[in-house]
């Protein structure tokens, strides 16, 4: 088979790098089955285990910057959103890593381009490339545009970082720390939802409703930061229209 086969001119544009050693591109998209039935040599493993490292510090570094109040323990649940299998998996599917994949008969037949496995390690063997290929800057490009682009990852960035606000808005006024309540837990086992109330001053302030406690937990911060903050605004201009 011809490089001409495999859509590479495509997917490095998708990806928006151009590789200066195409054989490093080649063996992220060969799998295991399709280098032994084609005898060849290499396959994207060792590549996936680069890739794994550089998508972890880099995600990391990402992560660090962008939110300094966060604590050690929030950054790493964070980190295991980000690149969770399912997340890298939906990222090679729009990149198209799936379509130039190169997979033994089998492989192929019972649906490998496909798999969620096989995706989000290619797409790690990818970014492995790409880092050999050009170093730390244009492997940096493509993942800050996966991660700015993941949106239940953005959704919980924020929840947490309202949660963080929301304390800090509160303590400032030397109250109390908010108080979250639950109210409800609706659904059977292996699929709950929990309800949770967030007072603070006296008062109930947000409510939020998710899949685990501290999901619903982000999610009433969050609406009570939204209220907090639209009634510390209406305060200000109370005060200077007085």
């Amino acid at each position: 088979m011809s490089l001409a086969s495999f859509p590479y001119a495509d997917l490095q544009a998708r990806l928006g790098y151009t590789f200066e050693h195409i054989q490093l591109l080649e063996v992220a998209l060969t799998h295991r089955s399709f280098a032994n039935e084609m005898d060849y040599g290499a396959n994207y493993e060792r590549l996936e285990f680069l890739g794994d490292a550089v998508l972890g510090l880099l995600t990391a570094e990402w992560l660090y910057l962008r939110n300094p109040r966060m604590t050690e323990g929030e950054l790493s649940k964070l980190k295991s959103q980000l690149v969770r299998t399912g997340a890298l998996a939906v990222h090679a599917h729009r990149l198209g890593l799936g379509e130039a994949l190169r997979l033994g008969v089998g492989e192929a037949r019972s649906g490998g381009s496909s798999k969620v496995s096989l995706l989000a390690d290619v797409l790690e063997a990818t970014l492995g490339a790409i880092w050999l290929d050009g170093g730390v800057e244009p492997v940096r490009t493509v993942v800050l545009a996966m991660l700015e682009s993941d949106v239940d990852g953005q959704e919980a960035l924020a929840r947490a970082d309202s949660k963080t606000r929301l304390q800090e808005a509160v303590q400032a006024r030397g109250w109390e720390l908010p108080d979250y309540r639950l109210m409800a837990e609706t659904g059977p086992d292996h699929s709950k939802r929990f309800h949770i109330e967030c007072w603070f001053d006296g008062a109930l302030h947000g409510v939020g409703e998710g899949k685990s406690k501290k999901q619903a937990q982000q999610r009433a911060a969050a609406q009570a930061l939204a209220r907090f903050e639209g009634a510390v605004v209406g305060e200000g201009k109370g005060g200077a229209d007085q």
